[in-house]
């Protein structure tokens, strides 16, 4: 893949996975619009490691703090360490499975600008309802295990292209109640082991399908310039949401998703 497609890929990837716009639907709307060829799992999957290794940067003291809970967990002593870590397992569990479901039955059929136009759009306006709607009364400290779990069933249902898996997140918390920080907080650390195990998964069946080496080196560049746009983004949408609510990317999606739908059905291009 040129060098400059990978710039490209690997900026959109940064700004988009920490807004709550989809970076899955922008990924695939990238080559559309520009002409370029799918880009694949693959370096779908790179570039989300390297916004991976942003969130573990940026959240350094809560991924300290669950290394040692955890290790304190195994000696039997629960701490808020700990907890925070089975947390992040209890989130996850939904994604795994509905993940596992969806790859074994392929997502081609999602990939394309209609269903992105769609869940672009839909789920826009169930982050107006939810942000609207839901209180500012809880903190961090608030999560549950059946809270955890709701909201991990927003990641899953993320899952699909054009849903976003923040925005997914952001969402169920906010009809929880939680206030747009904490909420944040949680969907960026809930990202940690979902974005493993998808880039476990696909590099299992590129290791097994001998992928070519020229792919690795490709997405050694995306992990890079992703990981330090994505450190610009996480810093950004954390300012943001201490003083601001969710309006402008409601905006933006249903403008962009009223687009995807002209494209879709009446053949309007950029």
């Amino acid at each position: 893949m040129p060098l400059y497609q990978i710039i490209v890929l690997s900026i959109v990837q940064g700004l988009t996975e920490f807004l709550p716009v989809s970076s899955s639907g922008h990924l695939i709307l990238v080559p559309e619009v520009l002409g370029w060829a799918d880009q694949g799992h693959e370096m779908d999957v790179a570039v989300h490691l390297g916004t991976l290794g942003a969130v573990l940067l940026y959240f350094r003291k809560d991924v300290q703090k669950m290394f040692k809970g955890f290790f304190k967990l195994l000696r039997g002593n629960l701490d808020e360490g700990g907890k925070l870590s089975l947390y992040l397992v209890l989130g996850t569990l939904p994604a795994i499975i509905f993940g596992l479901t969806i790859s074994h039955y392929g997502t081609g059929g999602m990939r394309t600008i209609a269903f992105v136009g769609w869940t672009t759009t839909l789920f826009g306006l169930l982050l107006f309802a939810a942000d609207k709607i839901g209180a500012l009364e809880k903190g961090f400290t608030d999560l549950t295990p059946f809270r955890v779990f709701l909201i991990g069933l927003g990641q899953a249902i993320a899952l699909l292209p054009g849903t976003s898996r923040s925005g997914a997140c952001l969402t169920m918390a906010r009809f929880l109640g939680f206030k747009r920080q904490d909420a944040a907080r949680f969907a960026f650390l809930l990202s940690i082991p979902a974005i493993i195990a998808a880039a476990s998964l696909t590099g299992f069946k590129m290791y097994v399908h001998g992928t070519h080496f020229h792919l690795y080196t490709d997405a050694f560049y995306a992990m890079v310039i992703s990981f330090f746009v994505g450190l610009f983004a996480i810093n950004f949408m954390m300012k943001w949401l201490s003083s601001s609510d969710m309006k402008p990317f409601v905006i933006y999606r249903l403008c962009l998703g009223g687009i995807l739908l002209a494209w879709a059905y009446w053949g309007f291009r950029f």
